[in-house]
């Protein structure tokens, strides 16, 4: 065998090796097919294939991050209002993700749409802005059901923004500071209510007890006295009555 020979050979071999081999990583799995049959799941590390007989396809097992574009639903209440969403997916069984279904992102993706109108479709514009964390829950629950039979687990549903029309925008802040109006009114009248239990308990008592009424005259009186302002104000007339009594016998008796 002559030297050129042996070099197309030995390029020949090379060129084989290098076509034969693959490198999976840690998080890969290679879905090995030989002749179309399934064989064994391949990975990771150096996986050799036979040359034009197998067929491996690479499977990434990490998460995956997939956002649903935005969607416009109506809601239980006939509300129109535009959701979108971002969804958190791995692959756990790569030879039901491969032989399953085709190209199962896309497929994921189609779910979670078709199951976002669906499940926010059928709840109230209150529940959709305050209760999100059920519906998320929701959500993730009925698209892990879908996508189980794939080999597919879908960890995180998250609603990220609902938009709204303005008019819709507008009435609810209107509500909502009708809302706070009156819970300041009632606030206020809790508190005038109180005072004026607190004030009818003091006066029943000072009624029950004369001194008890001239010492607190006396210590408004003394406040007042404080102040660099004129006050005018009454004196009792059980204060001024003998004044009043001394002042009317004198004219009487002259």
């Amino acid at each position: 065998m002559t030297i050129p020979v042996i070099a197309v050979v030995l390029v020949a071999i090379v060129a084989v090796t290098v076509i034969s081999t693959r490198v999976l990583r840690e998080y890969e799995r290679g879905v090995l097919f030989r002749l179309g049959r399934l064989r064994p799941l391949a990975g990771p590390g150096l996986v050799l294939l036979l040359p034009f007989v197998d067929r491996l396809i690479r499977v990434d097992l990490r998460t995956v991050t997939l956002t649903i574009p935005p969607q416009e639903i109506i809601t239980r209440d006939n509300v129109p209002a535009r959701v979108n969403a971002v969804a958190y997916f791995r692959v756990v069984e790569p030879t039901l993700a491969i032989t399953e279904v085709e190209a199962f992102p896309v497929a994921t993706s189609q779910i979670a749409q078709t199951t976002l109108r669906s499940v926010l479709g059928r709840a109230e514009l209150d529940t959709l802005l305050s209760e999100r964390d059920e519906l998320n829950d929701s959500l993730r629950r009925i698209i892990d059901e879908q996508t189980e039979p794939w080999g597919i687990k879908v960890t995180t549903v998250e609603i990220k923004d609902v938009e709204i029309p303005e008019a819709m925008q507008r009435a609810m802040a209107r509500a909502a500071e009708a809302e706070r109006e009156r819970r300041a009114k009632i606030i206020s009248a809790e508190g005038e209510f109180q005072a004026s239990q607190k004030l009818l308990e003091a006066s029943e008592v000072l009624s029950r007890n004369p001194a008890a009424m001239q010492l607190r005259y006396q210590q408004t009186l003394v406040e007042l006295g404080g102040e660099k302002s004129t006050i005018v104000f009454p004196l009792p007339l059980d204060l001024i009555a003998p004044f009043l009594a001394a002042a009317k016998r004198g004219p009487e008796t002259g």
